[in-house]
């Protein structure tokens, strides 16, 4: 070929190249700050709730936090259709069963999950929000549907129930109101 026609082509392989970048860097999934949808800042879809509390997320979600939790942290994402909202605490593990039993009929047990999903989650109310681990990476975690839809406006509330050491447990529970 000779340099008359790799001129030619020059632009053209440019132009591709060009295209190709922004195709990909607009599939990628990210805001322009670079963080998921449940980070996104203020006139975007979903953004965290200033002000939030334990008391006033467990009184959404219909949970009387026990006496004995310790560690307790909440927070609401407010989204454009339906809130999401999470709650999560540390609480002996002798007491664990006794405020499961509150939560759920008694016909429908937590099962128990062996291993850490193996798959990718990207939730969207993220329990690292918190800063705490997200309970499907977590091994030997017992978990289940609550109720949906519940009482109220609350859609449905799942709990989640990991050891933290052999005394204590920690509680997560999600919820969308």
């Amino acid at each position: 070929m000779s340099r008359r026609q790799r001129g030619r082509w020059c632009p053209v392989l440019v132009c591709g190249l060009a295209l190709a970048c922004g195709l990909v860097s607009g599939c990628s999934g990210t805001t322009q700050s670079g963080g998921p949808a449940a980070a996104r800042s203020s006139g975007q879809l979903s953004q965290w709730v200033d002000g939030a509390t334990v008391e006033s997320v467990a009184k959404t979600l219909g949970v009387q936090l026990p006496e004995a939790a310790t560690e307790a942290k909440a927070a609401h994402l407010q989204g454009l259709q339906d809130d999401g909202l999470i709650l999560a605490f540390a609480l002996p593990t002798a007491d664990v069963d006794a405020f499961v039993d509150r939560l759920l009929k008694p016909e429908r047990p937590l099962r128990l999950r062996e291993q850490p999903l193996t798959h990718s989650t990207n939730p969207t109310t993220p329990f690292s929000h918190l800063g705490l681990l997200e309970p499907d990476l977590l091994a030997h975690v017992r978990e289940g549907q609550v109720c949906a839809p519940c009482k109220e406006d609350l859609n449905w509330l799942r709990v989640a129930v990991a050891r933290v050491d052999d005394r204590t447990s920690r509680v997560y529970l999600r919820g969308v109101d």
